[in-house]
């Protein structure tokens, strides 16, 4: 019978093929040549037709069969394949781990960070606990809690980004002292540290974002001793016993009196020098003694309490403490840079 003998010609002459097969490629071609749709033994179905209705069950049987048997054949070939190929791909991906390699350079902290985390330390080792507060400001918070009311002059000097009306990226972080009066009562004794915002441009001393730490305290008998010691303690710890503060008389409307603070030059030690431009003193912070119309808007008795706030610039403390000459140093992101502060 013709389809017989085509049946067993096929079956031997899959053996050789799959004698000659390498890859999971080359199999798959040969299985599509054979059972695929158009594929060799797939076509022998269509001649069933052509046949006695008599034979065409046991015909039917021995194509089935001989399909089976080359699916068989196939399958078997495919899995030593795969097992054959996935060996060699693991033996050509095997990590050599003696190979000594370059290690990655690893981070540090930038230095204004620091410098905030030693500055931290000083003034919690003070008593003094670290609050924060939202950078997007109400206006209330910003000002009129601080002494500026609407259209007062003093707010021309801010240089304040608005984002609404009454909504602003806030210009120090005074509104944080403010927010802190008005849900406690004192005695309070807190530092707020973060990032402000100032329509400035941008150089070697002035950036329209940066970094400010301002420090309040409410109690009775607060005076304006309590603040001199609380900042000569700080500029000792940062930068010496040698150093020093000088309070020159200046205007906030958050304080009165205010002052203008300056340390004993950092870089000459007081001697006078370029930096100090001989003076022998550079101008560090503003403080003052909490205003009393502050005390009474955030509704504390005036007549009772009293209490001082200081604010300082992170990124001038951070200047002055690596001998740092421009700020755009800081915000660059130059590795070569920040490296060195490890």
């Amino acid at each position: 019978m013709e389809i017989r003998e085509t049946i067993e010609h096929l079956l031997q002459h899959l053996q050789a093929d799959l004698n000659g097969v390498v890859d999971s490629q080359t199999l798959e071609a040969l299985r599509h040549r054979l059972l695929g749709r158009k594929g060799e033994l797939s076509t022998l179905m269509r001649v069933l037709g052509k046949i006695p209705p008599e034979e065409r069950p046991a015909v039917g049987q021995m194509i089935n069969d001989a399909r089976e048997k080359a699916a068989g054949m196939l399958d078997t070939l495919a899995m030593q394949i795969a097992l054959r190929e996935r060996v060699e791909a693991l033996a050509q991906e095997t990590i050599d781990v003696t190979q000594p390699l370059r290690t990655r350079p690893l981070g540090s902290l930038h230095p204004i960070s620091l410098v905030l985390d030693e500055m931290l330390d000083v003034f919690t080792g003070m008593g003094f606990e670290v609050v924060e507060g939202p950078e997007v400001e109400y206006d209330r918070y910003s000002f009129e809690l601080l002494n500026l009311p609407k259209n007062h002059p003093a707010r021309d000097a801010q240089d304040t980004f608005y984002i609404e009306e009454n909504i602003v990226l806030r210009p120090h972080t005074s509104p944080v002292q403010a927010r802190v009066m008005l849900e406690r009562e004192p005695p309070i004794r807190i530092v707020c540290p973060g990032r402000v915002y100032r329509a400035d441009e941008f150089d070697a001393t002035h950036s329209p974002v940066f970094h400010q730490l301002e420090g309040l305290m409410v109690d009775e008998d607060v005076t304006m001793g309590d603040l001199k010691g609380t900042l000569d303690t700080f500029a000792r710890r940062v930068y010496g016993p040698d150093i020093t503060t000088r309070f020159r008389p200046s205007y906030f409307p958050f304080t009165e009196p205010s002052a203008e603070v300056d340390l004993t030059c950092v870089h000459c030690r007081g001697e006078g020098c370029r930096a100090c431009k001989g003076t022998g003193w550079i101008e560090v912070l503003g403080a003052g003694m909490v205003n009393p119309k502050v005390l009474a808007l955030c509704g504390i008795d005036s007549r009772r309490y009293s209490g001082f706030a200081f604010g300082m610039g992170l990124d001038r403390i951070a200047l002055l403490r690596y001998g740092v000459q421009d700020l755009r140093q800081m915000f660059e992101g130059d590795m070569r840079f920040l490296t060195q502060f490890r």
